[in-house]
């Protein structure tokens, strides 16, 4: 990831948690000189993401904080595991803690759970990608995190594709009449995609050749009967309710890509630790 983007994202959040006078508690207590070592740790099984993130933190603090990682992002852990071991000032450590912990927390919940899903749709062609349902002000940190976990982005933002959704559709009178004012006012490499709720809206907006089509809430069956209506002359996103327990029906429909929003806005965080000798 950018470095920029990361610092400006850690700066927001330290600002946040050292308010207008610092971490009172920690400079009361911790002498200024004071060094020493601490292990960032896994409480439980998972898969890591935001190491790179939490470093930041402790760095952007004080530099003299030297942080050796252990497991980089996309690593797999089992409870105990050392992810990060860090050395230097103890205010810097303490005072960061917090703040490394909440991101690589919830970073490794989302790596965690986009890996579980990966793994259910193993042997299909289906990937699992995630949604725009993001923590404000994280989309970056939160879709690296699918990544990490094996899982690909969906669309960044409104301005890097077109998905046309029903309320678009209802504003335009009709899937065809949405994709016609989509195609005259995109570029050449803007993809369209739209959401349909019926294997007749489908029909639509293979007639008007969309690029993808968002299958909202078929049944398994209906995503079947869609791709073979569709075969192949449109990317097939099924969406809507996808959990451990439905997610291998819906890939074995043999659509193309599953959307989970539940990746990021419901997720929970892995449980790490920072341990201090």
């Amino acid at each position: 990831m950018i470095p920029l983007l990361v610092d400006d994202l850690v700066r927001s959040a330290l600002r946040e948690d050292l308010g207008r006078a610092g971490d009172v508690t920690t400079d009361a207590i911790v002498p200024a000189d004071a060094v020493g070592e601490a292990r960032l740790v896994a409480r439980e099984e998972g898969v890591v993401s935001g190491v790179a993130v939490a470093e930041r933190v402790f760095t952007l603090l004080d530099p003299r904080v030297r942080v050796e990682i252990q497991v980089r992002d996309g690593g797999h852990v089992q409870r105990g595991t050392v992810i990060a071991t860090l050395r230097g000032p103890l205010r810097a450590i303490l005072t960061g803690e917090r703040t490394a912990l909440n991101l690589v927390g919830r970073l490794s919940g989302i790596a965690s759970a986009t890996a579980r899903l990966t793994a259910l749709v193993a042997g299909t062609r289906a990937a699992v990608v995630d949604t725009r349902k993001t923590t404000p002000g994280l989309r970056a940190l939160e879709k690296a995190a699918v990544r990490d976990g094996g899982g690909a982005n969906h669309r960044f933002g409104l301005d890097d594709a077109i998905l046309i959704k029903d309320n678009h559709v209802a504003i335009a009178g009709g899937i065809a009449p949405a994709i016609r004012a989509a195609r005259a006012h995109a570029g050449h490499l803007v993809k369209i995609e739209v959401e349909v709720d019926t294997l007749a809206q489908l029909d639509e907006a293979l007639a008007e050749r969309a690029d993808i089509v968002l299958l909202d809430n078929f049944t398994p069956e209906e995503l079947r009967v869609a791709v073979e209506r569709t075969a192949g002359r449109a990317l097939l996103e099924a969406s809507g309710n996808i959990n451990d327990a439905t997610i291998g029906a819906v890939a074995r429909s043999g659509v193309d890509l599953i959307s989970v929003g539940a990746l990021t806005h419901s997720v929970r965080a892995l449980d790490v630790g920072l341990d201090i000798d």
